[in-house]
């Protein structure tokens, strides 16, 4: 028998959780009749599609190539449903989307343009905030329907992983450090740090505490701009991705990856709640044309 749409999107859901439990609720459905509808998937093609691992599982070579089927059929439903809505003069939808300042020009500079070209009826706010929590308040208060963020995120919200971004310390010229680094010349080292108490700087400090580590910090302060110049006044060493650096800085700071590589999980969060189509074809979209971020060699 033909798998039906729903099915697809359940087994789509469960490849990219790696979870029964996550996937349902991803998809607004009860964990049993996800369950069902894959297994009667599996019955009907006389396949398993799903190694089931603990509380988790992993796709079979089978089940990975059913999934990159899928995508495409259910890519392909969608842009269809654009066509229809276009030719029938059905109203335009507006998607929400917030992100953080360097996710809005790094990451959406790229989604926005071409997905809003392959959905034409739909119209894509794109707003910027500075901090994560934010973000989640939008979210959560239905001021917005989606957010890019460096994942993890708040518990109450659902995340569809994207991309992995490489973590890099950016430093003044003619800095005397070993390429790549070792995480423990980070002890000591002069560094200009988001300021104490804000999110971004409870996770460095996390980071930092796991490390056995003790950056001194020359320059505390939020503002993007005065990462920027504290680096290129010479004042201290700054821990951001890899990919803004060219754009922010040009030549004026040396890049160094850490060893091992450091990578940040960057993702879309959306509150527990149903999404509207447009969301739900702009998570596919970022899923499958996100472009890929890998340590420097």
């Amino acid at each position: 028998m033909t798998p039906t749409l729903a099915q697809l999107r359940y087994l789509v859901a469960v490849a990219d959780c790696r979870s029964i439990t996550s996937a349902a609720a991803s998809v607004f459905v009860a964990q049993s009749a996800l369950s069902r509808a894959v297994q009667a998937m599996e019955r009907d093609l006389g396949v398993e599609l799903l190694a089931r691992r603990g509380r988790g599982v992993d796709l079979t070579p089978e089940g990975a190539r059913v999934v990159r089927l899928a995508r495409t059929v259910l890519d392909a439903v969608e842009a269809i449903d654009d066509i229809g809505a276009a030719t029938t003069g059905g109203a335009r939808a507006t998607l929400v989307v917030v992100a953080t300042p360097t996710l809005a020009l790094d990451l959406a500079a790229d989604l926005v343009p071409a997905f809003t070209e392959r959905h034409p009826g739909i119209d894509v706010r794109l707003q910027q905030y500075d901090s994560r929590e934010v973000l989640t308040r939008e979210l959560l208060e239905g001021r917005a329907e989606l957010a890019l963020v460096d994942l993890p995120v708040d518990k109450e919200l659902t995340t569809h992983h994207i991309q992995e971004r490489e973590v890099v310390l950016i430093s003044p010229p003619g800095s005397r450090l070993p390429d790549p680094l070792p995480f423990r010349v980070l002890d000591g080292l002069e560094m200009v740090l988001p300021s104490p108490g804000t999110g971004r700087r409870t996770e460095m400090e996390a980071m930092f505490s796991c490390l056995g580590v003790r950056p001194v910090p020359c320059l505390e302060v939020d503002e993007r701009l005065a990462w920027v110049t504290g680096v290129t006044d010479g004042r201290g060493s700054l821990i951001w991705y890899r990919d803004v650096v060219a754009r922010a800085f040009g030549h004026r700071a040396e890049v160094r990856s850490f060893t091992p590589p450091l990578l940040r999980p960057v993702g879309i969060a959306h509150a527990r709640r149903p999404l509207s189509r447009a969301a739900r074809a702009f998570i596919a979209h970022a899923r499958h044309n996100a472009p890929v971020r890998e340590p420097a060699r």
